[in-house]
């Protein structure tokens, strides 16, 4: 009987421990395939600006050869308003499970350096995964103006003290910084003169209502090339392959540089392994030849950088934006 009752009792342990085994077995296995999985749906990336602009032609240019390589679509979403602010938000507090991307440039980092309130904290509600394209800026003037030179704007800007007029697409944008650098590293003064986009702008500089603009290589191209504006220089160091003919602000005496650049971007808080993953498809996308050249014909080309790189360049984007704003006392809630 206790022989019998041994025997029972050895045959129930091992039940358990095959059973225990069993079910460490199904949840480590259940656990690398989710991990292997991800993406497992469809995602979207949020675009903080209008539809047919800069940033909205790059995303969609982008979204297809980054869904090849995750596996899944990746749905572009247009969420324009309050200088990027209610794009960036809405990424910054979605759900933390990688499935929502953010296409952003220099106008959250403006924000960021403002001292406004913001609803989010660039740093904490998102998750930084690369830069994924930047461009020269080009300064540009009316055709049959006064300015065929970057000296040319320097003397009259320095002769005329507050009478230069500058345009941008907006208070705060890319543009709107980009003059103020070139101003102040030129030592002039200039008048501010903000209109609703690109387009708006373009059309009052050839009419002659300011004298210039410094805007992305990508949004006038072809009209430098087609005659309606004169592109006096390129704000780099180096010539844009896209405009060889024009040269730069340093070799004209100005060493000023500007550019215009945009990054990828997930939830603040999504896991690691999820940014890794976006990473490693951003690589493989912005490396396809049909891409390169993409990127090349919207001016500019891709960028790639690691997320501690990426995160360290919008750091000093903030502190660079930060003290051009309390130096020069820019107003950025007009």
């Amino acid at each position: 009987m206790q022989r019998q009752a041994r025997l029972e009792r050895t045959v129930r342990a091992l039940s358990v421990s095959v059973l225990l085994c069993t079910s460490l077995i199904a949840t480590l296995v259940s656990t690398g395939v989710q991990a292997q999985a991800y993406p497992s749906r469809p995602m979207r990336m949020i675009v903080p600006f209008s539809p047919g602009g800069a940033a909205d032609i790059l995303a969609r240019s982008l979204s297809e050869p980054l869904g090849k390589q995750l596996g899944q679509s990746v749905l572009v979403i247009n969420r324009d308003g309050g200088g990027t602010v209610i794009g960036v938000n809405e990424a910054a507090h979605a759900s933390p499970d990688g499935y929502t991307l953010l296409l952003s440039g220099d106008a959250a980092i403006v924000n960021a350096a403002s001292g406004r309130k913001l609803p989010y904290d660039l740093f904490k509600d998102l998750a930084p995964v690369s830069m994924v394209y930047s461009s020269a800026q080009a300064m540009v003037v009316r055709r049959n103006g006064p300015f065929n030179s970057l000296q040319d704007v320097v003397k009259y800007g320095r002769d005329n003290p507050g009478q230069i007029k500058f345009g941008s697409v907006g208070v705060g944008s890319a543009a709107h910084m980009s003059a103020e650098l070139f101003n102040q590293g030129a030592g002039i003064r200039g008048l501010h003169v903000p209109y609703r986009g690109a387009a708006p702008a373009l059309q009052d500089l050839a009419g002659g209502q300011f004298d210039y603009i410094i805007i992305g290589t990508s949004a006038v191209i072809a009209a430098v090339k087609g005659g309606q504006f004169r592109s006096v220089a390129v704000m780099s160091r180096q010539r844009s392959p896209q405009l060889p003919e024009v040269p730069t602000s340093f070799e004209q005496g100005v060493n000023v540089e500007t550019g215009s650049w945009y990054g990828l971007y997930l939830t603040g808080g999504a896991p690691a392994s999820a940014v890794a993953r976006v990473h490693a498809a951003l690589k493989a996308a912005l490396a396809e030849p049909a891409m390169i050249e993409r990127l090349r014909s919207l001016g500019g080309e891709g960028r790639l950088m690691t997320q501690p790189e990426f995160t360290a360049f919008m750091k000093s984007e903030v502190q660079k934006f930060a003290k051009l704003i309390k130096d020069l006392d820019i107003k950025l809630d007009e």
